[in-house]
């Protein structure tokens, strides 16, 4: 009966060493990092491995100087036994270069379109390294149906960090429902003319940070839609795309909400927009409390923009519904901007933009765009405060030397 014991004891030990397992490298379960064979399998097989594992942390490792080919993937942490987990990405990652050869996704039913890696059900999640995530989706870039790049959904404590993303058939990054999402020190690139390939998308998403980020796209460099609150975005460089932008809100008479959202230190180049508001007609909900602050524009075209009648590729009838725009602040923005409207404050009549605060604003035009024309704004239906030089001046505003 001792030996019995004994024996057993030393399964148990063997077993629970077996599975205490720090470091799963993909390359250990048949991954080729080729960029040509397809190691789905490899990454999911190391995920289960790291996910089984009674270690309270675990890293899951793709080397560098690799190339993976990956279908899309889900990789769901519910079931994970360790507290957290990293993956360290020092290799590339690479989609399916033809729409046709990707897994999922038949011809234009945006159904089963929906992303290429997709990470969900996490508390503790690290994705960080020196790799590249290339979406190769400028075969997609002609159809409607688009994936996007990578989505982190349903999580917690998560951490993104360091990573290149590139040429995403869709959104590049989209956090959906989550809490505690920290994004620093990314790369984002697509072409300007690459069409919705938004650099950050954040949705029903709180205590969201984004710092020390340069994004280039075709579209927003960050958007942030319905319900989402307390944001920080920090020292982000934008261009080419879109700016940053909250919304569009309120689309099909829908009631929609972002409040809490403060914008610093960053920086457009050369952007279709800076910083931007927009809301559909005939939708509900509010936008409000808001901060932009230290922000530079190098020839954006509208450095300062909050349009209540937005209007994409629909045809679009005037409402009197509105979705609430309300204490909205822009203090230290300077810069140039390319179009003679610097400022354009487009807010509904019914429901007018209120509290709206600007302090120390100077656009100017830019050296090779009129620079003998003056900047202007354009103001409708805003209630609000002004303070220090403004320029172009606002003149729905009302000049308040204590502010």
């Amino acid at each position: 009966m001792a030996k019995f014991l004994f024996f057993l004891f030393f399964l148990v030990l063997g077993a629970r060493a077996y599975h205490a397992v720090d470091v799963v490298d993909v390359l250990d379960h048949g991954a080729i990092g080729n960029g040509r064979t397809d190691d789905s399998r490899a990454f999911d097989s190391a995920f289960r491995k790291a996910c089984d594992s009674s270690s309270r942390t675990v890293t899951i490792v793709v080397p560098g100087r690799t190339s993976f080919l990956l279908q899309p993937l889900v990789f769901n942490g519910k079931q994970c036994r360790p507290s957290t987990i990293t993956f360290q990405i020092d290799g590339d990652i690479v989609a399916p270069s033809d729409p046709n050869a990707w897994q999922g996704c038949d011809g234009d039913d945006d159904k089963l379109c929906h992303a290429w890696i997709e990470f969900k059900h996490f508390d503790g999640l690290y994705i960080q390294g020196s790799g590249t995530i290339n979406g190769r989706g400028r075969s997609w870039w002609r159809h409607s149906c688009h994936r996007t790049g990578m989505m982190i959904s349903d999580s917690n404590d998560v951490h993104l960090l360091g990573l290149t993303f590139e040429d995403s058939p869709k959104m590049h990054i989209a956090f959906e429902d989550s809490t505690r999402v920290y994004a620093y020190q990314l790369t984002i690139k697509a072409p300007a003319d690459s069409p919705n390939t938004d650099g950050i998308h954040i949705q029903r998403c709180s205590h969201v940070s984004i710092d020390h980020c340069f994004i280039g796209t075709g579209d927003d460099c960050v958007s942030i839609g319905d319900g989402s609150a307390h944001l920080e975005i920090t020292n982000v460089e934008c261009g080419p795309g879109h700016g940053i932008s909250i919304g569009s809100l309120g689309k099909h008479k829908e009631r929609e909400t972002v409040e809490s959202v403060h914008v610093r230190n960053a920086t457009f180049t050369e952007t279709q927009n800076g910083v931007r508001i927009k809301t559909w007609q005939g939708g509900k909900g509010y936008a409000k409390n808001m901060i932009f602050e230290n922000i530079i524009s190098h020839g954006a075209r509208y450095p300062i923009i909050i349009d209540q009648y937005y209007c994409d590729h629909e045809h679009c009838t005037n409402q009197t519904s509105a979705v609430h725009i309300n204490n909205i602040t822009y203090k230290n923005i300077e810069g140039t901007s390319e179009k003679e409207i610097a400022v354009k404050l487009a807010c509904s009549k019914s429901v007018p933009c209120r509290n709206i605060i600007m302090k120390n604003i100077n656009l100017q035009r830019g050296e090779d765009q009129h620079p003998l024309k003056e900047t202007s704004s354009f103001c409708f239906n805003v209630r609000g405060r002004s303070n220090g030089n403004v320029f172009p001046k606002v003149p729905c505003l009302y000049v308040d030397k204590n502010l």
